[in-house]
Protein backbone atom coordinates (compact mmCIF):
# COMPACT_ATOMS: atom_id res chain seq x y z
CA UNK A 1 0.00 0.00 0.00
CA UNK A 2 1.28 3.40 -0.54
CA UNK A 3 -0.34 6.33 -1.10
CA UNK A 4 -0.27 9.16 -4.02
CA UNK A 5 2.10 11.39 -2.69
CA UNK A 6 4.52 8.68 -2.30
CA UNK A 7 3.55 6.90 -5.62
CA UNK A 8 5.01 10.96 -6.96
CA UNK A 9 7.72 10.34 -5.63
CA UNK A 10 9.46 6.82 -6.84
CA UNK A 11 8.38 8.37 -10.14
CA UNK A 12 8.86 12.04 -10.36
CA UNK A 13 4.93 12.93 -11.10
CA UNK A 14 2.83 15.43 -10.08
CA UNK A 15 -0.66 14.92 -7.86
CA UNK A 16 -3.49 16.33 -9.04
CA UNK A 17 -5.91 15.89 -6.56
CA UNK A 18 -6.06 14.21 -3.47
CA UNK A 19 -2.62 13.13 -2.92
CA UNK A 20 -3.63 10.92 0.50
CA UNK A 21 -5.68 8.45 -1.50
CA UNK A 22 -4.12 5.01 -0.72
CA UNK A 23 -3.39 2.46 -3.61
CA UNK A 24 -2.99 -1.15 -2.84
CA UNK A 25 -2.56 -2.19 -6.52
CA UNK A 26 -2.22 -1.15 -10.28
CA UNK A 27 -4.92 -2.30 -12.67
CA UNK A 28 -6.10 -2.26 -16.36
CA UNK A 29 -8.44 0.33 -17.18
CA UNK A 30 -11.60 -2.13 -17.74
CA UNK A 31 -10.65 -3.88 -14.63
CA UNK A 32 -10.01 -0.90 -12.03
CA UNK A 33 -11.50 -0.85 -8.90
CA UNK A 34 -11.41 1.78 -5.83
CA UNK A 35 -8.19 1.39 -4.22
CA UNK A 36 -6.13 1.17 -7.47
CA UNK A 37 -4.16 2.66 -10.00
CA UNK A 38 -4.58 2.41 -13.66
CA UNK A 39 -2.41 4.20 -15.93
CA UNK A 40 -3.07 5.68 -19.65
CA UNK A 41 0.08 5.75 -22.02
CA UNK A 42 -1.94 6.07 -25.14
CA UNK A 43 -4.78 8.83 -25.87
CA UNK A 44 -7.16 6.66 -28.08
CA UNK A 45 -7.70 5.38 -24.86
CA UNK A 46 -8.59 8.33 -23.21
CA UNK A 47 -12.68 7.72 -23.71
CA UNK A 48 -12.57 4.43 -21.40
CA UNK A 49 -11.78 6.63 -18.54
CA UNK A 50 -15.64 7.68 -18.52
CA UNK A 51 -16.43 4.23 -17.22
CA UNK A 52 -12.97 3.16 -14.87
CA UNK A 53 -13.47 2.93 -11.32
CA UNK A 54 -10.06 3.41 -10.25
CA UNK A 55 -9.18 5.57 -7.52
CA UNK A 56 -6.17 7.47 -9.89
CA UNK A 57 -4.83 7.43 -12.83
CA UNK A 58 -1.23 7.57 -14.25
CA UNK A 59 -1.56 10.23 -17.26
CA UNK A 60 0.53 13.05 -19.15
CA UNK A 61 -2.11 15.60 -18.80
CA UNK A 62 -5.05 16.18 -16.03
CA UNK A 63 -8.66 16.20 -17.07
CA UNK A 64 -11.88 17.37 -16.13
CA UNK A 65 -12.84 14.64 -14.02
CA UNK A 66 -13.33 15.61 -9.71
CA UNK A 67 -13.54 12.20 -8.99
CA UNK A 68 -10.54 10.61 -10.44
CA UNK A 69 -7.13 11.60 -8.96
CA UNK A 70 -4.03 12.20 -11.54
CA UNK A 71 -0.26 11.10 -10.95
CA UNK A 72 0.67 13.46 -14.27
CA UNK A 73 4.18 12.16 -15.48
CA UNK A 74 6.38 12.81 -18.94
CA UNK A 75 6.42 8.82 -19.48
CA UNK A 76 3.09 7.34 -18.38
CA UNK A 77 4.64 3.96 -19.64
CA UNK A 78 7.62 4.30 -17.69
CA UNK A 79 5.64 5.83 -14.46
CA UNK A 80 3.15 2.47 -14.57
CA UNK A 81 6.51 0.36 -14.96
CA UNK A 82 8.06 2.06 -11.80
CA UNK A 83 4.67 1.82 -9.88
CA UNK A 84 4.00 -1.74 -10.53
CA UNK A 85 7.85 -2.65 -9.16
CA UNK A 86 7.37 -0.91 -5.93
CA UNK A 87 3.69 -2.39 -5.60
CA UNK A 88 3.87 -5.90 -7.11
CA UNK A 89 7.44 -7.09 -6.80
CA UNK A 90 8.80 -8.00 -3.70
CA UNK A 91 12.31 -9.98 -3.62
CA UNK A 92 12.34 -12.95 -1.75
CA UNK A 93 13.72 -13.21 1.82
CA UNK A 94 17.31 -14.75 1.95
CA UNK A 95 17.89 -18.02 2.74
CA UNK A 96 21.00 -18.84 2.43
CA UNK A 97 22.45 -21.98 1.18
CA UNK A 98 18.93 -24.75 1.06
CA UNK A 99 19.61 -28.67 1.26
CA UNK A 100 20.67 -30.67 -2.10
CA UNK A 101 23.49 -27.79 -3.26
CA UNK A 102 26.81 -28.62 -4.36
CA UNK A 103 29.01 -25.88 -3.88
CA UNK A 104 32.95 -26.56 -4.15
CA UNK A 105 35.12 -25.82 -1.44
CA UNK A 106 37.16 -23.12 -3.37
CA UNK A 107 33.75 -21.31 -4.26
CA UNK A 108 33.43 -17.53 -2.57
CA UNK A 109 29.59 -16.98 -1.24
CA UNK A 110 28.83 -13.33 -0.65
CA UNK A 111 26.34 -12.54 2.25
CA UNK A 112 22.47 -12.99 1.88
CA UNK A 113 22.86 -15.32 -0.89
CA UNK A 114 20.03 -17.95 -2.15
CA UNK A 115 21.04 -21.08 -3.22
CA UNK A 116 18.25 -23.44 -4.47
CA UNK A 117 18.28 -27.54 -3.90
CA UNK A 118 19.59 -29.06 -7.56
CA UNK A 119 22.18 -25.96 -7.93
CA UNK A 120 25.53 -27.11 -8.99
CA UNK A 121 28.94 -24.28 -7.89
CA UNK A 122 32.14 -24.75 -9.02
CA UNK A 123 35.78 -24.44 -8.04
CA UNK A 124 36.79 -20.90 -7.74
CA UNK A 125 33.52 -19.26 -8.33
CA UNK A 126 32.62 -16.03 -6.39
CA UNK A 127 28.72 -15.28 -6.30
CA UNK A 128 28.01 -11.60 -5.25
CA UNK A 129 25.70 -10.47 -2.11
CA UNK A 130 22.06 -10.77 -2.49
CA UNK A 131 22.17 -12.79 -5.73
CA UNK A 132 19.55 -15.83 -6.23
CA UNK A 133 20.52 -19.35 -7.81
CA UNK A 134 17.33 -21.03 -8.33
CA UNK A 135 17.16 -25.11 -8.64
CA UNK A 136 19.00 -26.97 -11.16
CA UNK A 137 21.59 -23.71 -12.10
CA UNK A 138 24.67 -25.03 -13.15
CA UNK A 139 27.84 -22.76 -12.15
CA UNK A 140 31.01 -24.14 -13.94
CA UNK A 141 34.38 -22.96 -12.80
CA UNK A 142 35.94 -19.39 -12.54
CA UNK A 143 32.63 -17.78 -13.31
CA UNK A 144 32.02 -14.56 -11.31
CA UNK A 145 28.74 -13.17 -10.65
CA UNK A 146 28.03 -10.05 -9.12
CA UNK A 147 25.45 -8.90 -6.61
CA UNK A 148 21.84 -8.95 -6.43
CA UNK A 149 21.81 -11.11 -9.61
CA UNK A 150 19.18 -13.85 -10.33
CA UNK A 151 19.58 -16.74 -12.03
CA UNK A 152 16.49 -18.54 -12.99
CA UNK A 153 15.55 -22.25 -13.31
CA UNK A 154 18.11 -24.45 -15.48
CA UNK A 155 20.84 -21.65 -16.51
CA UNK A 156 24.14 -23.02 -17.30
CA UNK A 157 27.20 -20.41 -17.41
CA UNK A 158 30.46 -21.78 -17.86
CA UNK A 159 33.77 -21.35 -17.22
CA UNK A 160 35.43 -18.20 -17.14
CA UNK A 161 32.07 -15.85 -17.57
CA UNK A 162 31.73 -12.94 -16.10
CA UNK A 163 28.14 -11.59 -15.04
CA UNK A 164 27.63 -7.66 -13.51
CA UNK A 165 25.58 -6.93 -10.82
CA UNK A 166 21.27 -7.34 -10.80
CA UNK A 167 22.24 -9.63 -14.18
CA UNK A 168 18.61 -11.55 -15.12
CA UNK A 169 19.20 -14.91 -16.54
CA UNK A 170 15.60 -16.65 -17.76
CA UNK A 171 15.16 -20.29 -16.99
CA UNK A 172 17.47 -22.08 -19.36
CA UNK A 173 19.35 -19.32 -20.97
CA UNK A 174 22.71 -20.45 -21.79
CA UNK A 175 26.25 -17.88 -20.95
CA UNK A 176 29.25 -18.96 -22.38
CA UNK A 177 28.35 -21.66 -24.72
CA UNK A 178 31.71 -22.95 -27.64
CA UNK A 179 31.25 -20.31 -30.37
CA UNK A 180 30.19 -22.11 -33.93
CA UNK A 181 34.27 -22.28 -34.60
CA UNK A 182 35.05 -25.22 -37.25
CA UNK A 183 37.79 -25.22 -39.43
CA UNK A 184 37.37 -27.06 -42.86
CA UNK A 185 39.29 -30.22 -43.11
CA UNK A 186 38.68 -31.50 -46.71
CA UNK A 187 34.97 -32.72 -46.30
CA UNK A 188 35.24 -33.17 -42.55
CA UNK A 189 35.53 -30.19 -39.84
CA UNK A 190 38.46 -29.21 -37.06
CA UNK A 191 36.68 -27.89 -34.19
CA UNK A 192 38.14 -24.94 -32.96
CA UNK A 193 39.03 -24.70 -29.71
CA UNK A 194 36.86 -21.69 -27.93
CA UNK A 195 39.11 -20.66 -25.11
CA UNK A 196 37.47 -16.80 -24.25
CA UNK A 197 34.93 -15.91 -22.55
CA UNK A 198 31.77 -14.08 -21.90
CA UNK A 199 31.23 -10.54 -19.91
CA UNK A 200 27.87 -9.51 -18.84
CA UNK A 201 27.46 -5.94 -17.51
CA UNK A 202 25.23 -4.55 -14.99
CA UNK A 203 21.93 -4.74 -15.34
CA UNK A 204 21.55 -6.96 -18.36
CA UNK A 205 18.23 -9.15 -18.77
CA UNK A 206 18.50 -12.33 -20.99
CA UNK A 207 15.37 -14.41 -21.85
CA UNK A 208 14.89 -17.93 -21.94
CA UNK A 209 17.08 -20.55 -23.62
CA UNK A 210 18.97 -17.93 -24.99
CA UNK A 211 22.47 -18.56 -25.77
CA UNK A 212 25.10 -16.14 -25.70
CA UNK A 213 28.41 -18.16 -27.00
CA UNK A 214 32.09 -17.71 -25.32
CA UNK A 215 34.70 -16.01 -27.77
CA UNK A 216 37.29 -18.29 -29.45
CA UNK A 217 39.63 -15.73 -28.25
CA UNK A 218 39.30 -12.76 -26.35
CA UNK A 219 35.80 -11.48 -25.15
CA UNK A 220 31.85 -12.43 -25.89
CA UNK A 221 30.91 -8.90 -24.30
CA UNK A 222 27.13 -7.77 -23.73
CA UNK A 223 27.21 -4.27 -22.53
CA UNK A 224 25.08 -2.63 -19.67
CA UNK A 225 21.55 -2.34 -19.49
CA UNK A 226 20.85 -4.88 -22.54
CA UNK A 227 17.95 -6.64 -22.77
CA UNK A 228 17.65 -9.98 -24.50
CA UNK A 229 14.11 -11.59 -25.45
CA UNK A 230 13.37 -15.31 -25.32
CA UNK A 231 15.82 -17.43 -27.55
CA UNK A 232 18.18 -14.72 -28.61
CA UNK A 233 21.42 -15.93 -30.30
CA UNK A 234 25.16 -14.02 -29.67
CA UNK A 235 28.07 -16.12 -31.90
CA UNK A 236 31.50 -15.98 -30.61
CA UNK A 237 33.35 -12.42 -30.40
CA UNK A 238 30.02 -10.27 -30.54
CA UNK A 239 29.77 -7.15 -28.59
CA UNK A 240 26.39 -5.78 -28.47
CA UNK A 241 26.51 -2.05 -27.64
CA UNK A 242 24.76 -0.93 -24.00
CA UNK A 243 20.95 -0.93 -23.68
CA UNK A 244 20.29 -2.40 -26.85
CA UNK A 245 17.02 -4.61 -26.87
CA UNK A 246 16.80 -7.60 -29.21
CA UNK A 247 13.42 -8.95 -29.78
CA UNK A 248 12.86 -12.81 -29.76
CA UNK A 249 14.29 -15.46 -32.66
CA UNK A 250 16.77 -12.60 -33.24
CA UNK A 251 20.49 -13.00 -34.11
CA UNK A 252 23.86 -11.47 -34.58
CA UNK A 253 26.64 -13.72 -36.02
CA UNK A 254 30.30 -14.29 -34.90
CA UNK A 255 32.23 -10.98 -34.18
CA UNK A 256 30.10 -8.60 -35.01
CA UNK A 257 30.28 -4.73 -33.61
CA UNK A 258 27.38 -3.90 -32.69
CA UNK A 259 26.92 0.14 -31.31
CA UNK A 260 24.97 1.14 -27.99
CA UNK A 261 21.23 1.79 -27.90
CA UNK A 262 20.70 -0.65 -30.87
CA UNK A 263 17.12 -2.23 -31.34
CA UNK A 264 16.25 -5.45 -33.17
CA UNK A 265 12.60 -6.75 -34.01
CA UNK A 266 11.69 -10.70 -33.93
CA UNK A 267 13.55 -12.87 -36.10
CA UNK A 268 16.23 -10.19 -37.29
CA UNK A 269 19.70 -10.91 -38.01
CA UNK A 270 23.10 -9.06 -37.87
CA UNK A 271 25.88 -10.67 -40.15
CA UNK A 272 29.43 -11.89 -38.49
CA UNK A 273 31.86 -9.71 -38.76
CA UNK A 274 30.65 -6.53 -39.53
CA UNK A 275 30.08 -3.03 -37.70
CA UNK A 276 26.66 -1.65 -37.10
CA UNK A 277 26.61 2.28 -35.43
CA UNK A 278 24.60 3.13 -32.41
CA UNK A 279 20.84 4.02 -32.26
CA UNK A 280 19.99 2.05 -35.14
CA UNK A 281 16.62 0.56 -35.27
CA UNK A 282 15.99 -3.74 -37.46
CA UNK A 283 13.11 -4.01 -38.07
CA UNK A 284 11.32 -8.13 -37.85
CA UNK A 285 12.84 -10.37 -39.92
CA UNK A 286 15.50 -7.74 -41.79
CA UNK A 287 18.88 -8.67 -42.32
CA UNK A 288 22.05 -6.50 -41.97
CA UNK A 289 24.71 -8.33 -44.60
CA UNK A 290 27.42 -5.34 -44.15
CA UNK A 291 28.86 -2.42 -42.01
CA UNK A 292 25.92 0.19 -41.60
CA UNK A 293 25.79 3.46 -40.38
CA UNK A 294 23.82 4.15 -36.90
CA UNK A 295 21.36 6.63 -36.33
CA UNK A 296 18.57 5.50 -38.73
CA UNK A 297 15.74 2.98 -39.20
CA UNK A 298 16.50 -0.27 -41.58
CA UNK A 299 14.14 -3.46 -42.22
CA UNK A 300 13.92 -5.78 -45.08
CA UNK A 301 17.24 -8.20 -46.29
CA UNK A 302 19.61 -6.88 -47.16
CA UNK A 303 18.65 -4.25 -44.89
CA UNK A 304 17.55 -0.62 -46.73
CA UNK A 305 16.27 2.39 -45.09
CA UNK A 306 12.23 1.99 -43.95
CA UNK A 307 10.78 4.32 -45.80
CA UNK A 308 12.37 2.41 -49.20
CA UNK A 309 11.45 -0.85 -47.85
CA UNK A 310 7.88 -0.04 -47.10
CA UNK A 311 7.88 1.26 -51.14
CA UNK A 312 9.59 -1.77 -51.86
CA UNK A 313 6.91 -3.86 -50.48
CA UNK A 314 4.01 -2.14 -52.31
CA UNK A 315 5.32 -4.09 -55.02
CA UNK A 316 6.11 -7.30 -54.36
CA UNK A 317 2.36 -8.49 -54.54
CA UNK A 318 2.47 -6.86 -58.15
CA UNK A 319 6.01 -8.55 -59.65
CA UNK A 320 3.78 -11.68 -61.49
CA UNK A 321 2.17 -9.42 -63.33
CA UNK A 322 4.84 -7.29 -63.68
CA UNK A 323 6.79 -9.51 -65.70
CA UNK A 324 3.99 -10.66 -67.77
CA UNK A 325 4.03 -6.76 -68.80
CA UNK A 326 7.36 -6.80 -69.35
CA UNK A 327 7.71 -9.69 -71.33
CA UNK A 328 4.73 -8.32 -73.94
CA UNK A 329 6.48 -5.23 -74.17
CA UNK A 330 9.53 -6.89 -75.30
CA UNK A 331 7.65 -8.88 -77.51
CA UNK A 332 6.14 -5.83 -79.24
CA UNK A 333 9.84 -4.02 -78.75
CA UNK A 334 11.11 -7.43 -81.04
CA UNK A 335 8.84 -7.32 -83.51
CA UNK A 336 8.79 -3.32 -84.16
CA UNK A 337 12.88 -3.40 -84.56
CA UNK A 338 11.85 -6.45 -87.26
CA UNK A 339 9.57 -4.40 -88.67
CA UNK A 340 11.88 -1.27 -89.16
CA UNK A 341 14.40 -3.81 -90.49
CA UNK A 342 12.59 -5.14 -93.37
CA UNK A 343 11.44 -1.41 -94.57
Amino acid sequence: MATLAELAQWVGGKVVGDDQIEIVALAPIDKAQPGTITFLANPKYLPALKECRASAVIIDRPLERDDLAYLVCANPYLAFAKVLTQLHVKRPAPLGVLPGVQVAPSAQLGEEVTIHPGVVVGERVSIGRGTILYPNVVVYDDVQIGEDCTLHAGVIVREGSRLGNRVILQPGAVIGSDGFGFAPDGEAYYKIPQVGIVVVEDDVEIGANSCVDRAALGVTRIGQGCKLDNLVQIGHNVTLGPHSVMASQAGIAGSAQVGRHCTFGGQSAVAGHIKVGENLTLGGRGGITGSMEGNQIVSGVPAMPHRDWLKASMSFGHLPQMRKELAALKKQLADLEAQLTKE
